[in-house]
Formats: C-alpha cells, sequence, structure tokens
C-alpha cells in the first residue's frame, strides 16, 4: 500500500486523473475497477471517480508496487489493460501476429505503451503462459519486424530456444516472405525478377537503387508477380530474396510501378487522387521451408501462414480475401 496526501498544487483534480498520474503503469480499466472495488481509498474510505481533491486529502491505494516503477519500454506491457491482438497462429513456441499499420513493433525511441511487443508480453502475462517477476523469466521478443506504416505477419517467439531458431532460420533464409502491393501502372513484363543494388542513407531514412555495385550498396533482390489490375492500379505479390531496408518500396518505383500511397518512393500527385497516406504494402503469406534441422520447431516445416484479408486489397480490387 503506497500513501499519498494531496497538496494545495494538486487540488481540484479528479481522483481518478491525480490516480493515473501518481501511478503511470496502471491500465485505466485497472484504474476504474481499483477505484470500484475501494482498492483506492480517499481519507479512509471508498470515493467516486469524479471526486475532486482537497488539500490535505490522504489516498491510500493498494496496487501493485510495479506500477508505481518508471514507464521504460520493458514494461510498457504492465499499462496495456485489454491486448489489441490479431492472432494468426500461436502454438506453446510461437505467435504470429498480423500487424496493423500504424502500430509500432517496439517504441521508437519514446516510450510507447500501444506497441505490437507490449500487447503481445501483456497477452501473455494474462493468460499465465509468461511470468515476468519469476526470477531469471525469458522475455517473449518478436523474430523480425515490419515498418510502422506496413502491415503483415510478424513473429514472437514464446522461449528462449524457439527464439533462438527463428533467428537463425530467417538469417539462413528459411523462412519465405510473401508482399501484397497496390502500384501505380501494370507491370511489364506480368511476371519477373528485379535485382539490383540498394545504398542506405542513414540520415535521410532512404535508399537509392543502384544498377552496378559500388561501396556501401547491397544486393537486392525481389521477384514480382502481377495478380490483378483495376483501372490505374495493380495488385503486385512481391517475395522478397533478399531483406533490405525499404526493399520492395524502392525498386517497384525504379522500376516504374511505385506503391500507392508511398510518400518517399511514390508519386505526390498519384497519392494525393486516393487520398492515402500510407503505403500499400502487406506482409502478407510466410512459409516455413525450414530444409534444414529446425529442434523443437520441425513440426512447422511447410506449414504456411496467410492473413484474412488486406484492406487495400478488398478497397481497390474486391478481394474480400487473399
Amino acid at each position: 500500500m503506497k500513501e499519498f496526501t494531496v497538496k494545495s498544487n494538486d487540488a481540484g483534480q479528479r481522483l481518478d486523473r491525480f490516480v493515473g498520474k501518481a501511478v503511470p503503469l496502471l491500465p485505466e480499466s485497472l484504474l476504474q475497477k481499483y477505484i470500484r472495488l475501494k482498492r483506492i481509498k480517499l481519507n479512509g474510505k471508498g470515493a467516486k471517480r469524479d471526486t475532486r481533491l482537497q488539500p490535505g486529502d490522504v489516498l491510500q491505494l493498494y496496487i501493485n508496487d510495479e506500477f508505481f516503477e518508471k514507464p521504460r519500454e520493458d514494461n510498457a506491457w504492465l499499462k496495456v489493460g485489454t491486448p489489441k491482438l490479431h492472432i494468426v497462429y500461436e502454438d506453446e513456441n510461437i505467435l504470429l501476429a498480423d500487424k496493423k499499420p500504424g502500430v509500432l513493433c517496439h517504441s521508437a525511441g519514446v516510450w510507447d505503451y500501444n506497441t505490437l511487443i507490449a500487447n503481445i508480453q501483456a497477452y501473455l502475462a494474462q493468460k499465465g503462459e509468461w511470468r515476468p517477476r519469476a526470477e531469471n523469466s525469458f522475455t517473449p521478443a518478436l523474430c523480425n519486424r515490419i515498418d510502422r506504416n506496413t502491415g503483415g505477419i510478424v513473429i514472437a517467439a514464446k522461449n528462449a530456444e524457439a527464439l533462438r531458431i527463428l533467428n537463425e532460420k530467417i538469417k539462413d533464409r528459411e523462412i519465405e516472405k510473401y508482399y501484397l502491393c497496390a502500384v501505380q501502372g501494370r507491370p511489364r513484363p506480368p511476371e519477373g525478377r528485379l535485382e539490383n543494388y540498394l545504398f542506405k542513407d542513414a540520415q535521410k531514412n532512404q535508399v537509392f537503387v543502384k544498377s552496378k555495385p559500388e561501396p556501401g550498396a547491397k544486393t537486392a533482390v525481389t521477384e514480382y508477380r502481377l495478380l490483378c489490375s483495376r483501372g490505374a492500379l495493380s495488385l503486385v505479390e512481391c517475395h522478397l530474396l533478399t531483406g533490405r531496408t525499404h526493399q520492395i518500396r524502392a525498386q517497384m518505383a525504379n522500376a516504374g510501378w511505385p506503391l500507392l500511397g508511398d510518400g518517399k518512393y511514390g508519386s505526390e500527385r498519384f497519392n494525393k487522387d486516393y487520398r492515402e497516406k500510407g503505403q500499400a504494402l502487406y506482409s502478407y503469406r510466410l512459409v516455413f521451408t525450414f530444409p534444414t534441422d529446425a529442434g523443437i520447431l520441425n513440426y512447422l516445416r511447410g506449414r504456411e501462414f496467410k492473413v484474412d484479408k488486406v484492406d487495400f486489397a478488398e478497397k481497390y480490387f474486391h478481394m474480400e480475401s487473399v
């Protein structure tokens, strides 16, 4: 139990808002629940959430100590009252989540509790599969990442052995990744291979396509397949054979088929007509090929997983499922 005495500077605030500031990691839903259960007392008695505090009021908070900690990325899951996840697949070793555009995989330098990893950790903690306060507890971790404005399947490992194996398989290209994208124009030929070199400018967070090798440029290879066209747009499947920063976005734009909504590599004038603010790109399919031994994950060999639907495919190409 922690006790607070209200000072003059805090007087006049609502009870729930004062507690929200005093206990930064306490989820809003849990805060309101604790007020109802009288685990938050005002002058020794229960009180309503909208009670205005007065100087000298004493608050007793019967709340676990971890909620009073300073917010950090590694404890952000505590703030998640109701995890928001779209689960594609789950077993005792892994979880495949369909990350929606706009969601960060991890916080980008600034503490943010509404990240994919925080929601996954909160989900597993609330299920009792992960016990973060246990000695030497493994922390569930993401094996791959997807840009904020790109959606798609992200792999999370529930234990250290699964994380080790998956990191190795990703490094050795034993997990095939397929993306859907909506592009300007109609690719010709309808099926092909884009192979060139990408140079990354870290300061601009942008890559540049080079036709010949040069210092700092890395080989980038993408196979593409035209699925359908409607009006000025085409729906294309891309298979990554390398995993460079902004690979599909840069290569498709360089080939003359920029992604719809891509403000960095696409056409501002074209995007304006469609009022799209994020690139139409989705990591919609994973295949665990595993040509070599995968230990405790051998049961995944040959398994394929897909998302249920992709919004831009439904919106522009009337594909209710992919």
